[in-house]
């Protein structure tokens, strides 16, 4: 009898085990999807900056068609980018649009001394500040989550509540010094 009781203690404390492991893992994740929630807003203001940035642009570098039609294709890739994943990719895929915008404006003195394309370019630094922070919470977030799934007893767990690896949001490796510089961009 006593035997039946240490197996059913055992038993529960497994179970019990469990549940907390399993609710660990659920929390991880919905804090790595509120953090993915808090990019999205900073990439909403950027993505809504966009058509106002062009157009300025395009005033003064109208035979530009190439780098306005990427910023515009990388755009509407955003737009139509459904889940997380993808939606991190078309995102990358802006980025280094924008990094190709910024670079032709450097390249008309009279765009650069424009006031509207001043209060532009510094909305764009104030967003591309607050991007980099809650990437980096992001990634944080993505990190501890990647972490308990891979750890015991996370990983007995992890594979019952389908819980799998998520990505890191990343600056594309050609664009790193670029992108990071853009908040410096000086007029």
């Amino acid at each position: 009898m006593e035997i039946l009781y240490v197996i059913l203690g055992l038993g529960a404390l497994l179970v019990v085990g469990g549940i907390v492991i399993y609710n660990r893992l659920v929390a991880l994740r919905q804090n790595r999807n509120n953090a993915f929630s808090d990019i999205e807003v900073q990439l909403k203001q950027r993505f809504d900056l966009i058509p106002n940035l062009v157009e300025t642009v395009k005033g003064y570098a109208s035979h530009e068609q190439a780098v306005f039609e990427n910023v515009t294709e990388a755009r509407a890739g955003v737009s139509k980018a459904s889940g997380t994943n993808e939606r991190l990719a078309a995102e990358k895929t802006l980025g280094a649009a924008m990094m190709n915008l910024f670079a032709v404006a450097e390249n008309y003195p009279d765009l650069k001394a424009d006031t509207n394309f001043q209060q532009l370019m510094a909305e764009v630094s104030d967003i591309e500040n607050k991007i980099s922070a809650a990437r980096r919470f992001f990634n944080n977030a993505v990190q501890e989550y990647n972490t308990a799934i891979q750890q015991i007893p996370g990983n007995l767990v992890a594979p019952l509540g389908s819980f799998g690896p998520k990505e890191y949001f990343e600056i594309p490796e050609g664009s790193r010094g670029q992108i990071e510089a853009a908040p410096e961009v000086k007029f």
